[in-house]
Parts: structure tokens; sequence; C-alpha cells
């Protein structure tokens, strides 16, 4: 069965970086577009940034300049880099996949777990 799971998470200090990575696994036809979602404490889960197979990418503007969504199409891999980060980047982080599994044939959205990302003053 086709898995999300994603990595790098942590606790950091305001002005920090860190790389979150999500992999998907299993038998996967093709990967239309990868995303990454966060859901701060006490509201609700919001796009960060979105990039189709092909490359193009799109940012939520409170992360513009300062994020960078990425992807390894070999390793169906999606990356995020974060860099200079604020205490309102506080959230958990979620990766989805708009994918199409080889077996089933129909194209179909998948989460991961989260992963938390803490940015202290």
């Amino acid at each position: 069965q086709v898995q999300l799971v994603e990595s790098g998470g942590g606790l950091v200090q305001a002005g920090g970086s860190l790389r979150l990575s999500c992999a998907a696994s299993g038998s996967i036809f093709s990967i239309g577009v990868m995303r990454w979602y966060r859901q701060p404490p006490g509201d609700k889960r919001e796009l960060v940034a979105a990039i189709i197979s092909g490359g193009s990418t799109n940012y939520a503007d409170s992360v513009k300049g300062r994020f960078t969504i990425s992807r390894d199409n070999a390793k169906n891999t999606v990356y995020l880099q974060m860099n200079s980060l604020k205490p309102d980047d506080t959230a958990v982080y979620y990766c989805n996949a708009y994918l199409r599994p080889l077996e089933v044939g129909r194209w179909t959205d998948y989460w991961g777990q989260g992963t938390q990302v803490t940015v202290s003053s």
C-alpha cells in the first residue's frame, strides 16, 4: 500500500533552519502534485507549499522567500527547506500527495502522519 512518511521536524530557535522530508513508498504509477500543509496549535490546517511533477511551485505568502519546496522524482520524495524560522511557524507539518497507485489506477490524495516543528523565541 502507498504510504507517506515525514521526517526532519524538531525544536529550533527563531532564525534557525530545518529541512523536512516526505517519502512516498509503495507501488505508484504516477505522482501529480506533492504539498506541505501545516496546522498551528488551535488553528486550521493551511497550505504551505506545493510542487507539481514538472517542477512548478507555489507558496503561501507567509513563507515566501524563507521556505523552498523541492522533489526528487526518482525517490518519490518531497522536501521543505525552512530558513529564518519564526515562532509563528510552529505547527504540525503534513505531507500530501495526489497520486495514482499502480494497482488501483485511480488518482487519490494521501497524507502523512505529520511532524512537529517548534520554533522558540
